[in-house]
């Protein structure tokens, strides 16, 4: 199967406006991204999908491959969208440009089911909640899986609500790495946006609201995504290390 990463980036957004244009340790954020992409060996061609000039130019001028879209697109899932319907691919990666640190090896454990399984239309990643502190922090988003690891909700709330501390449960939050199979993905920005999507501000609830399954890979990777100016300095921490 022919694979095509796409990594969606808009300068305007409100808690961190020009975030895939910041630098860290020098380089823009959007190239972190893109060189991880590109150093996984499956992925066949890797896109910045955006509608600003600035962060086409900053790719083009690192050597990626930029394509412009509309502006009015709400969700990373459906500016890629745009792009994937001429794309001669069987499989879409949409990877976030906040993460910066994204792992090869995690791309390859979202993608490992679609590409062994022709019953699989959307994969994603959940790794366990390590610090408490994330629990409470709304920008993390909380999963919940069935017994054969596919999607129950995602929530930026803590879920699910432990009633009591005689139960062990673990708690998982989500990684914002989506694969789709590409007919699936023209279907999915199709839908409306949805009643639960629009109240969590999670477009994969899309999915779930229309009867799809996704699919959700336990890793050991623990991001440390980008969501607010303050999250740089965390991540050039962890370079350093």
């Amino acid at each position: 199967m022919k694979v095509v990463a796409m990594i969606p980036a808009r300068h305007e957004s409100t808690r961190f406006p020009g975030k895939p244009l910041v630098l860290i340790h020098g380089k823009p954020m959007i190239q972190w991204v893109y060189e991880n992409t590109l150093n996984c060996n499956f992925i066949d061609r890797v896109i910045v999908a955006t509608d600003n000039s600035d962060i086409a130019c900053a790719v083009e001028g690192f050597g990626g491959e930029a394509c412009r879209t509309s502006s009015t697109h709400e969700t990373g899932t459906d500016r890629i969208a745009e792009i994937a319907k001429d794309i001669d691919a069987q499989i879409i990666i949409n990877v976030q440009c906040d993460e910066p640190l994204l792992p090869p090896n995690a791309m390859e454990e979202a993608a490992a089911p679609l590409l062994n399984d022709s019953t699989i239309c959307m994969g994603t990643l959940k790794t366990k909640i390590k610090n408490q502190d994330d629990l409470s922090n709304p920008n993390i988003v909380k999963v919940v899986t069935d017994f054969q690891d596919f999607a129950l909700y995602f929530s930026r709330f803590p879920v699910p609500f432990v009633k009591s501390k005689a139960v062990a449960v673990d708690l998982f939050k989500h990684i914002g790495l989506y694969v789709y199979k590409k007919d699936f993905l023209m279907k999915f920005a199709g839908f409306p946006r949805s009643a639960l999507e629009k109240a969590e501000s999670l477009e994969q609830l899309r999915a779930l609201e229309n009867g799809y399954s996704i699919k959700v890979i336990e890793t050991d990777y623990d991001p440390v995504g980008v969501d607010v100016p303050g999250d740089i300095s965390l991540v050039e921490q962890k370079i350093k290390r």
